[in-house]
């Protein structure tokens, strides 16, 4: 599988360019699946249901299962985050996997900007940002800049550096 990366500060844009680039490169012909980082706690299923009272009761997995879809919570409590690649080998085999966040690991990355944001841009410290997206013109790049609003093209530029096109 092909892993690329798209990276940015909060409310920059990343879930949108996300959501638009699977929309993109599926449409292409291409399987694409995502993983997200999120930096605080999270629950996919809800007080009272049966799942969460398995998982407040103590169950290290809680595997939720239909005719339409199945998710797989499983429980960390005191132990450490695992890293990336530890989540990667739990997903079926695609073409392309986008991550969304984990801005400090490896892989390939396009840094998402907005300058709303007031952050500084990660590329100015970060080899593995390959290209920026951005919705203003940032001077002085040593990547590729794109439009933040070009999909096609930021679609392209993610096959194209993943031996994908």
């Amino acid at each position: 599988m092909k892993v690329y990366g798209i990276v940015g500060w909060k409310n920059s844009g990343k879930t949108t360019l996300v959501e638009r680039l699977v929309s993109e490169i599926t449409a292409r012909g291409f399987s694409v699946s995502t993983v997200k980082h999120a930096h605080h706690t999270f629950d996919v299923d809800h007080e009272g249901k049966d799942s969460f009272r398995h998982r407040v009761a103590g169950a290290s997995e809680v595997l939720l299962a239909s005719r339409n879809r199945w998710a797989l919570m499983h429980e960390i409590r005191d132990d450490a985050e695992p890293p990336l690649a530890k989540f990667l080998e739990k997903l079926a085999p695609v073409d392309l996997v986008l991550i969304e966040g984990y801005k400090r690991d490896c892989h390939a990355k396009l840094e998402v900007h907005r300058a709303e944001t007031k952050q500084g841009l990660l590329v100015a410290e970060d080899a593995t940002v390959t290209a920026v997206a951005a919705n203003y013109v940032v001077d002085g790049l040593s990547v590729p800049q794109f439009e933040l609003d070009d999909v096609k093209a930021i679609a392209s530029y993610i096959l194209k550096e993943v031996g994908l096109e």
